[in-house]
């Protein structure tokens, strides 16, 4: 029996120091620093809006999981992504995983843009969301305070909207909640 010379890209990314987020896309071990002050502050703005509609239930509608940075398995310990923002209607994952692996495929996600991760975010991780089915995605851009909305038909993504600007915005999934543009 031969020894494996080098560890499988999830044991590489199970290995990385404290600071560091992994992905495993397209069987390629994708590293990238914590995300920044500005990043996390936008992430937990927009999250925090979604999450006490859809997760919390804050006066309808509820009957969503809203998680930030889950790591997501679509193919377990191969095809993992880690998106800033996910979220699962309660019908798809009645209940959360006991482990950090989340092996339901997200109904919606969010990424949001910065140097270090935006052409990842663009190039690769949209069609692997493709593929495995998310219905919605949002990208937003914090420094062009700029939200792109797409939904997923026929196995590719369809742009159901662009927004700039201090313009207050709906997109689908959760249109029962307005995003001020402004205040990302």
């Amino acid at each position: 029996m031969h020894a494996r010379a080098r560890p499988l890209p999830y044991e590489q990314l199970e290995a990385l120091p404290q600071g560091l987020t992994g992905e495993v896309l397209n069987g390629q071990l994708h590293t990238q620093p914590r995300p920044s002050g500005p990043h996390l502050h936008v992430g937990s703005a927009l999250g925090g809006k979604v999450y006490r509609r859809f997760d919390e239930g804050d006066g309808e509608p509820g009957g969503w999981w809203i998680l930030d940075e889950p790591e997501i398995h679509f193919v377990r310990d191969i095809e993992v992504a880690v998106p800033d923002i996910a979220g699962w209607r309660h019908g798809r994952m009645p209940m959360l995983p006991e482990d950090h692996r989340f092996e339901v495929v997200p109904d919606w996600i969010c990424e949001i843009l910065s140097k270090p991760t935006a052409s990842k975010d663009r190039e690769i991780k949209m069609s692997i969301y493709a593929q495995y089915g998310v219905a919605y995605a949002w990208r937003v851009d914090p420094r062009e305070q700029m939200l792109e909305a797409y939904a997923l038909e026929a196995g590719a993504w369809r742009e159901s909207g662009r927004f700039t600007g201090h313009e207050g915005v709906a997109p689908a999934p959760f249109a029962a909640v307005t995003i001020e543009l402004a205040d990302l």
